[in-house]
């Protein structure tokens, strides 16, 4: 592992990231305290359902801004890979779609998507959206930094680079079984974009089902090694693709189950199956990363007087040890 300083990309896009996540924060902040800046119903924020939903997004945002310092400095190099990969597969997940969605709705509606007769007011989703979408692309992108640095292999290797892996038969029915999964779940999320049903809601239901069967479709193609292309290319729309089916269909089983604002029963199969499917390709896929994880690694230097035998005894090899 290479615990240099971080380089002035992947601390300028933490900062961004940072930033970007301050008025989220700030708002949440205000809200759980009694305040009702950008709300026309202030009885709104008293509803228990809404303390706890405000609670949990303040939690989950809080969790991304401590996770982008730690990709800008260098105590975030030690951390857990458990620690780092879990957390940021399921915020990049439900980000990237919204990075994606946001823009094609607002091209599409204009901002009279926003002012609907609702209980927030419309600059309050300009500024929450707008912080989406920066913090996601200045997240993901110090991430791919920290990646580098961290794990070097993936970017300079082949996806046909062989490597032992023991599980490699179980991997291959997990990703044929969730493409199948992932292609009848896509197709549902597709045909129910075209089915009459409001823009904003077509446009989030047919990239659901884009990036639904194209990762389920690049990671079988990780799994089973096919082509000779960089490793890294298919493993990032799978891991987009397996987070954003995962993070966004637990989301809306969560909000669907309760009784209050938010609530309303939204969920349905498709939304269970996605959970399902995208979390056994995120399971199996750390398995594969796991297997992987000594590819193209470069042991670190040495100490001087240790020779050539690093038994890290910091004495000269002694060949005629054996």
């Amino acid at each position: 592992m290479n615990e240099r300083k971080a380089g002035i990309g992947r601390v300028t896009a933490a900062i961004i990231a940072i930033a970007a996540m301050l008025p989220y924060l700030t708002l949440k902040i205000l809200w759980l305290t009694g305040g009702s800046i950008g709300v026309t119903d202030p009885a709104l924020m008293r509803d228990p359902s809404m303390i706890a939903a405000n609670a949990a997004t303040f939690g989950l945002e809080f969790v991304g801004l401590m996770l982008a310092l730690g990709l800008a400095m260098r105590w975030g190099m030690r951390l857990p890979a458990w620690l780092v990969l879990l957390p940021l597969w399921v915020g990049t997940g439900l980000l990237f779609q919204i990075a994606l969605t946001t823009p094609l709705v607002l091209l599409m509606s204009g901002a009279t998507v926003f002012t609907g007769a609702g209980p927030i007011r419309p600059w309050v989703y300009l500024m929450v959206y707008g912080g989406f979408i920066t913090q996601g692309v200045a997240l993901m992108a110090a991430f791919a930094f920290y990646a580098r640095d961290r794990w070097p292999g993936v970017f300079t290797t082949r996806l046909d680079h062989p490597f032992a892996s023991p599980t490699r038969p179980f991997q291959t029915v997990v990703a044929r079984g969730a493409l199948l999964v992932a292609t009848v779940v896509g197709g549902v999320r597709i045909f129910s974009a075209f089915a009459g049903t409001p823009v904003a809601e077509g446009v989030q239901n047919g990239v659901k089902g884009v990036i639904a069967i194209a990762g389920a479709a690049a990671f079988l193609v990780v799994v089973e090694r096919r082509g000779s292309g960089p490793f890294w290319r298919p493993l990032v729309v799978a891991w987009l693709g397996s987070g954003a089916l995962f993070a966004n269909s637990f989301y809306i089983m969560i909000i669907s189950t309760g009784d209050g604002p938010l609530g309303g029963g939204g969920a349905g199969l498709a939304d269970l199956f996605g959970m399902l499917t995208g979390l056994v390709m995120g399971m199996c896929g750390a398995f594969l990363l796991a297997e992987r994880s000594d590819v193209g690694h470069v042991q670190p230097a040495q100490h001087p007087l240790e020779g050539e035998d690093r038994e890290g005894d910091r004495t000269t090899a002694d060949h005629g040890h054996r």
